[in-house]
């Protein structure tokens, strides 16, 4: 019997995971700059609070979840977004009382949807988000958008659109939501099932529909910036004046919803604008929610975040042609002789390892020539030969293979002179 990896899930290879790596510690490094700290959540949580948190009337509850009951008979699902999992936390800890508000979260981790697998997308993907919790700070909305650019920045990409709107406050979509019923209800029977279902649920996620996108009525539909009221028009303007002081452009699309329920105010997208990158251009998405922490059970207090593809972020990255400097280089290769060579092989190794110098050495048992084509195809920048003369010797033939130059160097000097040559 053969097996596979699971239909919607990928293998990261050695070669590609040093891609990742790079990434993530671009990211970490980022955080760390910003001072969000990480945060590691369960990757499964009770099923009721993504349905409460993230929204019924999403695809991502109505259709993608992984859920399960365990033992004792409790719905659980694999975390479909961090979100959720993160607000939870910060309710549960109790964060809200920390001095120091707004708390800032980011994590990095697998995420699971069931839906169909595409360029990009996954049914266990790799998520980086971040959460600010506890501020109604339009400079804050700047600074999350501000981080989620100078992440693809800081890897190399260039062909970037940042996609801003204003959802408004509960009064405000109130207001939207009676327009847009409005508006669809004499030609819902035109448009997919998913949207009549959302007419009266949740008609502003009509305008999110990938499925009707190009039916007219989405490009009359009615814009939440036209019901914006004082105190939304205010907030967005302050964003919005923010992000120039940052220097960051941006364009204003009316028609920008999000996949969840729980965003109001400020909601973003970045997209790329490579023409080799695909018909799916979004490469992160977030916003601000008032409401959510304490639909969770925490107090009245308003967040914003984003999440971010990392699949999505490298094939970007394929898109532009941009290449990422990974280092997998190695220093060293100890060619052994003979069992007794073999023997010091294995101490010296462990003695470079312990000492940051990365160490390779032969465990196939080949000759001479077939470890030192090992030590080139690996890109190893010294060879030592050991031999029943270096032992007696006690000190070992050292090669440089760039150069090509070759000397004896004592056992006991060997840390020294490959740290200092």
């Amino acid at each position: 019997m053969s097996f596979k990896v699971p239909r919607g899930t990928q293998d990261i290879l050695p070669g590609q995971s040093e891609k990742w790596q790079k990434v993530e510690g671009i990211i970490r490094h980022l955080c760390h700059t910003y001072r969000y700290e990480e945060i590691r959540t369960p990757m499964f949580e009770s099923t009721e609070l993504f349905q409460r948190g993230v929204g019924d009337t999403t695809d991502i509850v109505q259709k993608e979840m992984y859920t399960f009951e365990d033992r004792g008979g409790r719905s659980l699902t694999l975390r479909p977004e961090g979100t959720a999992g993160a607000v939870r936390a910060y309710v549960e800890h109790k964060m809200f009382g920390q001095p120091d508000q707004p708390v800032k979260l980011s994590y990095i981790g697998p995420m699971f949807r069931y839906e169909r697998q595409q360029a990009g997308r996954y049914r266990q993907f790799v998520q980086f988000g971040v959460e600010a919790i506890g501020s109604k700070d339009p400079a804050i909305d700047a600074e999350v958008i501000s981080l989620a650019m100078n992440v693809y920045r800081a890897v190399g990409l260039t062909d970037l659109k940042l996609v801003i709107n204003s959802l408004g406050d509960k009064e405000v979509r109130d207001a939207h939501r009676e327009a847009l019923i409005n508006h669809f209800q004499p030609h819902i029977h035109e448009f997919c099932s998913d949207c009549q279902n959302r007419l009266e649920k949740n008609p502003l996620r009509i305008l999110d529909c990938k499925v009707d996108h190009d039916n007219p009525l989405m490009a009359t539909a009615p814009a939440l910036t036209d019901f914006l009221n004082e105190e939304s028009a205010t907030y967005f303007e302050q964003v919005k004046h923010y992000l120039d002081v940052l220097g960051i452009e941006y364009e204003v699309d009316p028609n920008l919803v999000r996949g969840l329920d729980y965003y109001n105010h400020t909601a973003f997208e970045i997209m790329s604008t490579s023409k080799g990158f695909g018909s799916i251009t979004t490469l992160c998405g977030g916003g601000r929610y008032h409401g959510l922490v304490e639909e969770v059970g925490g107090p009245d207090v308003a967040g914003i975040g984003f999440a971010m593809s990392i699949e999505r972020l490298l094939l970007a990255l394929e898109a532009e042609e941009k290449s990422l400097d990974t280092d997998s280089s190695l220093d060293l290769f100890i060619v052994a002789m003979d069992d007794a060579a073999k023997e010091k092989a294995v101490e010296l190794a462990s003695t470079f390892r312990t000492k940051g110098i990365a160490t390779e050495l032969d465990y196939a048992g080949r000759k001479m020539k077939a470890q030192m084509k090992a030590a080139d195809r690996q890109g190893a920048k010294w060879v030592i030969v050991l031999g029943e003369q270096e032992l007696e010797e006690n000190a070992a033939s050292v090669k440089n293979m760039e150069s090509g130059n070759q000397e004896k160097v004592p056992f006991h000097d060997l840390v020294n002179y490959l740290q200092t040559h």
